[in-house]
């Protein structure tokens, strides 16, 4: 979606979060079920899969490059794999939206495929770099062809024979990190990444779990090119990425207490409840269990008086994506929030570090931006009218803000939000969220 998109959220001020819900299903699982899947030799079943535009983008990719695909039908898709060497050619570019996990993940993928293939995207995507894809995939032998400034579209040019690295990424990254090993699978030897500081590792749990040989030890992953990947069931958890907005409005409404069903709880991506506890959220989790190698629990939250920290360094990779809900916290934390070593997050579906820092103090609360961080003072959130920049955590993050607003909130450019929560309006107003969403005209 663009800037010019006519939809936008209007939250009233006040209420609490209470009773249980399930948010939709993990937006990387589903999109590494749907690309594995359509690699494996036989039938995949998945369950809870994400029927968001960045998972669509990548379903309706893989179709086509010859895959079979039946559904989503309620969250149900059944892929039949046509093996590590069975895609073909495209007849024409792959657009995939918004996605970024998409782009750089199938980058590693298609490098070592016959074929030549162009992936492009909407034009938020087409903003955001891919030069940290595209230099360890050419130290591999993969010829990729990028616009300017290394930025999308991406052409990747086919029938290069691909060999096996040994990458120590610069920076933590789990696409980069997941598209480096994709392309092991197509190279000749032995394919490693190191990483600095641990990242989402659902790739590699994947991986193992269709099959394939994966060596993890001390933040190293290794395996060895020319396997086999063999088909598989996989039941995607709830995504705690957009738990995150439920776990920050329930902690900063008073009177909220609230269950979140089945949530991935991967130790990878848990930074949101270690952030929010050391703020002083009342977060816990009942009945832990494994499903599909993935770790996952009922996340139970109740309101809870923050206070501002300095964020830990070694949590910023854990928690990514959830630093706008985050900020949000901070914004109704005592004191002061500073956050520092999150450059990642300026290129984003926006620069979530200058858009937030604009947000909070439309809504009166200071905010200030630094070239890796930002520093937030907690104080009284007012009412405001709060751009998006068409990036949906940005603007489901300030519709939870409206649970401590003085008076309404505003929220422009809220289309994109269908990307990774589908349903976010009516699964929040049914929590206890009063928003209203309006299209021009209606």
């Amino acid at each position: 979606m663009t800037h010019g998109s006519t939809l936008e959220f209007r939250v009233e001020p006040g209420g609490r979060l209470e009773g249980r819900c399930r948010v939709p299903g993990d937006k990387s699982i589903s999109h590494r079920a749907i690309m594995l899947g359509a690699l494996a030799e036989g039938t995949t079943e998945v369950s809870g899969f994400l029927e968001g535009e960045d998972c669509l983008a990548t379903l309706k990719a893989f179709r086509a490059m010859g895959v079979r695909i039946d559904g989503p039908e309620a969250g149900r898709v059944t892929i039949h794999g046509v093996g590590l060497q069975g895609l073909k050619a495209p007849g024409a570019p792959l657009d995939l939206g918004n996605s970024g996990t998409s782009m750089r993940l199938m980058a590693g993928l298609l490098a070592g495929q016959p074929f030549d293939t162009v992936l492009t995207g909407d034009a938020s995507l087409s903003r955001r770099p891919m030069g940290r894809v595209t230099e360890p995939l050419s130290r591999m032998g993969a010829r990729i062809d990028t616009g300017p400034e290394g930025r999308p579209p991406l052409t990747i040019r086919g029938g290069q024979a691909l060999e096996g690295i040994d990458y120590e990424m610069p920076m933590a990254s789990a696409q980069v990190k997941s598209s480096v090993l994709l392309a092991g699978l197509h190279a000749r030897g032995r394919t490693c990444v190191t990483e600095p500081a641990p990242t989402r590792d659902h790739t590699e749990r994947m991986l193992t779990g269709f099959g394939y040989d994966v060596a993890c030890h001390h933040g190293r992953v290794c395996l060895q090119g020319g396997g086999r990947l063999r088909a598989a069931a996989i039941d995607v958890p709830a995504d705690i990425s957009s738990a995150a907005f439920f776990l920050v409005g329930a902690s900063i409404a008073p009177g909220s207490e609230l269950t979140l069903a089945h949530v991935g709880v991967n130790p990878t991506r848990t930074g949101i409840i270690d952030i929010l506890q050391l703020m002083g959220a009342d977060i816990r989790l009942e009945n832990p269990r494994e499903v599909g190698g993935e770790p996952v629990a009922d996340l139970v939250v109740r309101a809870a008086p923050l206070k501002g920290i300095r964020i830990p360094e070694a949590l910023v990779p854990l928690a990514i994506d959830e630093f706008p809900a985050l900020f949000v916290a901070a914004a109704c934390a005592e004191g002061e929030t500073v956050l520092t070593g999150a450059e990642e997050l300026r290129v984003k579906e926006s620069d979530r570090i200058q858009v937030m820092a604009d947000g909070l103090a439309a809504c009166g609360i200071q905010a200030r931006p630094t070239p890796d961080g930002i520093v937030i003072q907690g104080g009284r959130l007012q009412g405001g009218v709060v751009h998006s920049h068409g990036d949906h955590r940005i603007a489901m993050s300030f519709a939870m803000a409206a649970l401590r607003a003085q008076g309404s909130i505003r929220i422009q450019d809220c289309a994109n939000v269908n990307t990774s929560f589908p349903g976010f309006a009516a699964l929040a107003g049914g929590a206890g969220l009063n928003i209203h969403v309006k299209e021009e005209g209606v």
